[in-house]
């Protein structure tokens, strides 16, 4: 079962394409921009969450977000991320 899972996400990523788009698993982005200085086609966005974290000395947290229409599913991003955080998934 674990295994099926683990092929699954890894699938995810080789995924790629016109009938693939980018997604953000939100619970592993650090919001640190790589995946918007990567993209080419201007398909994400940065936008600010409540803080989830009170021990966290900051005021808010950054999250990406795939603007699905501008997503050409090169990839670029899914390399780019340093947390795994974007997969590709069919459009």
């Amino acid at each position: 079962m674990m295994l099926d899972s683990m092929r699954a996400g890894e699938e995810a990523k080789i995924k790629g394409g016109e009938d693939a788009v980018a997604w953000v698993k939100k619970e592993l982005c650090i919001g640190c921009d790589q995946c918007t200085i990567v993209c080419d086609d201007n398909a994400i966005e940065l936008y600010d969450t409540p803080l989830a974290s009170p021990i966290m000395q900051v005021e808010v947290n950054r999250k990406a977000r795939i603007l699905r229409d501008d997503c050409t599913g090169c990839k670029l991003c899914v390399l780019g991320c340093p947390t795994d955080a974007i997969i590709m998934i069919d459009r």
